[in-house]
């Protein structure tokens, strides 16, 4: 593989990356959610690069690669959980959505990075599929059952 052919696919694998990143930090941004189209694009960015540069140092270690992943998912653990905030007055929970869409972000990112375009498409169109239609299928359920969500409930502290 000549130069060329090598900046033509970190250049392929890191606009993936941005592409990801973008539309499912556009998802969070129009839902006015804290972590938007730059956090999630930094973080499948990020996660792209990271697998980049251990698969080519290391090859064939695939311990070093998924120790690489640990790392991954412990560290976006820490930054989905600076997007969760807990109400005091009501004891209601924000941002898990976004948390979880961060830390697939960064997943999804590195499936970009490592070459795995397929797993990394399919994996973007059934998260998007999730943030799109998950909220009406949760209020419509809801309506049929006459469950409320946890978020719907009030506390004692509310009374």
């Amino acid at each position: 593989m000549d130069h060329w052919d090598l900046y033509f696919s970190i250049a392929i694998r890191l606009a993936l990356a941005l592409l990801v990143g973008t539309i499912l930090g556009l998802n969070r941004w129009l839902h006015h959610k804290s972590a938007g189209i730059r956090t999630h694009s930094l973080v499948a960015i990020g996660s792209a690069t990271a697998i980049m540069l251990i698969s080519d140092f290391v090859k064939d270690d695939a311990q070093a690669v998924s120790r690489v992943l640990q790392g991954l998912i412990t560290g976006l653990g820490f930054l989905g959980a600076g997007v969760i905030i807990r109400e005091r007055s009501s004891q209601k929970i924000h941002g898990l959505t976004t948390a979880a869409s961060l830390w697939s972000c960064a997943l999804i990112g590195a499936a970009f990075g490592g070459g795995q375009f397929v797993l990394g498409g399919l994996a973007l169109a059934t998260i998007l599929l999730t943030l799109v239609i998950g909220g009406p299928l949760e209020r419509l359920a809801s309506k049929l059952t006459g469950i409320k969500q946890e978020s719907e409930v009030s506390t004692d502290q509310d009374q």
